[in-house]
């Protein structure tokens, strides 16, 4: 595809998805959903096929999504969530991975390796439906962190599970010594890489007083670390993860002006969701219906065997986890089990399957029918559910709590803004001193507002005070903007 034709049919993307963003709101649908739906009949209506790039999906794709994921991850919140991520994302992945195997190698006669490489595929999860469902109706942060620390982490283990698999089948066999000594290989190398060039970043970006500087400089970060990863051959998606943490939490730290962190994360949110959107238009336009509905009972087969695999993974090991960390309600549970959603990385890793591989084309048919089954069943369904879960509760002393949370960050916001106005000159040192003191007073009534309030009830919120930092975090992120929009309108 020439680049004529590539701006062409990225104007034509673009302007669906800006009708799919409309038409789903009025209809009531997620917007990933009906970017699949209305990408089915692309490869019908154009010339020549438009679709998934593993390549650009691993290269260009996969490390924006990671790198915002990342630096939006507060370490304070994963920290206290770890535990229940590790199992899902870890003894989980690998556990669902082998029961869709063994599921599949006698449901539908396929052969160990084929049916090892769907396990790979079929046991990662995409939670992009779910988050976008988090933003319309809330749910309690804990829940909210699980799910993205899973995807997050996930998306590593399904790479190196893969390669690994890979690996296998290339030379042929793989003692178990050996398995355990490429998979420290590829994650702790991926880690280490990601720790050092995520760590060099941070002093370049304090030192840049430019946000559009500093944003050029998150790119490179994110796009070299992956392409670095690459050429050491070790885990790619580790580094990035690992990048984006450290960025994320140490370089967008307290001495970073809000209005350079709302650039740097405005900028990183528009690129994600951009990136997404192209993917799920794309995955539609991957899936030949009638390839579909000619394979659909072996389709099903295939979604039977990866919601069963979720069953045997989720409740068992986040049952047990009462032994060691704070129990998951079991209407979380059931959530983590309905929102089992694939996505593109299934998709991308089904198109690096070798073409030696007996029965590849198969594959890749199967995989695609139970992304598109994933994504338009469960994805239809899934608001309906969070609600039927009553996840989205909030106590009047939740309210109160968020209320006293919004004042704080608030009114922190401003504070921040007027000492960049003063020092560039903008605000005159009087209206300065008049306008801080203001907030000055939010600040102090708020604070013990909140001090108070956690003496007296932490015992009755039934969240940690690692969750309550998250929420203060989380809530921060989107109230800068509109504190600091209020300010410079009022300073003019």
């Amino acid at each position: 595809m020439n680049v004529t034709e590539l701006v062409r049919v990225s104007i034509i993307l673009l302007l669906v998805a800006t009708g799919v963003a409309l038409l789903s709101r009025r209809v009531g649908i997620p917007y990933v959903t009906g970017l699949v739906l209305a990408g089915l009949p692309f490869s019908e209506l154009m010339y020549r096929s438009v679709g998934l790039d593993p390549a650009l999906v691993f290269n260009l794709f996969l490390p924006i999504l990671l790198f915002d994921a990342g630096i939006n991850t507060d370490v304070s919140r994963l920290r206290s969530t770890f535990k229940p991520i590790a199992l899902l994302a870890g003894p989980g992945a690998i556990l669902s991975g082998g029961i869709i195997a063994l599921l599949l190698k006698f449901g539908l006669g396929l052969g160990w390796m084929p049916a090892t490489f769907m396990g790979v595929m079929l046991a990662n999860t995409d939670t992009v439906s779910m988050i976008a469902v988090f933003k319309d109706i809330p749910v309690p942060s804990r829940l909210s962190t699980i799910v993205e620390g899973e995807t997050l982490f996930n998306d590593a283990t399904a790479l190196v599970g893969f390669n690994l698999i890979l690996q296998v089948y290339s030379t042929g066999s793989l003692t178990f010594l050996e398995g355990i000594q490429q998979l420290l290989f590829f994650s702790i190398g991926g880690s280490l890489i990601g720790l050092v060039l995520g760590y060099l970043s941070v002093p370049i970006f304090a030192r840049l007083d430019d946000p559009l500087s500093s944003l050029l400089l998150t790119v490179a970060v994110a796009l070299g670390t992956f392409q670095a990863s690459h050429f050491l051959g070790v885990s790619g998606a580790v580094a990035v993860v690992v990048a984006g943490l450290i960025f994320g939490n140490l370089g967008l730290s307290n001495q970073t002006t809000a209005s350079s962190r709302i650039t740097l994360l405005s900028f990183w949110e528009y690129a994600s969701f951009t990136v997404n959107t192209f993917i799920f238009l794309l995955i539609g336009a991957e899936i030949n219906l009638v390839t579909f509905w000619q394979t659909l009972p072996a389709i099903l087969l295939a979604v039977l065997a990866y919601q069963v695999a979720r069953v045997l993974t989720v409740y068992p090991l986040l049952a047990g986890i009462r032994w060691f960390d704070r129990p998951i309600p079991l209407r979380w549970q059931h959530l983590l089990f309905f929102g089992n959603i694939k996505g593109s990385l299934s998709m991308a890793l089904a198109l690096s399957l070798p073409t030696t591989l007996p029965g590849r084309d198969t594959l890749i048919t199967l995989v695609f029918g139970s992304v598109l089954v994933s994504l338009v069943g469960q994805g239809l369904s899934l608001p309906w559910v969070v609600k039927r879960l009553k996840l989205s509760a909030v106590s009047p002393i939740q309210e109160q709590m968020e209320q006293w949370q919004a004042e704080l960050i608030t009114a922190k916001a401003a504070q921040e803004e007027l000492d960049s106005l003063l020092k560039s000159g903008i605000l005159p040192k009087s209206v300065y001193e008049e306008m801080r003191s203001t907030y000055q007073v939010k600040v102090a009534g708020a604070e013990k507002s909140l001090r108070e309030f956690y003496n007296r009830r932490s015992g009755d919120l039934g969240t940690s005070k690692g969750d309550y930092m998250g929420k203060l975090d989380a809530i921060r992120r989107r109230l800068i903007l509109a504190e600091i929009s209020w300010d410079n309108c009022g300073a003019f």
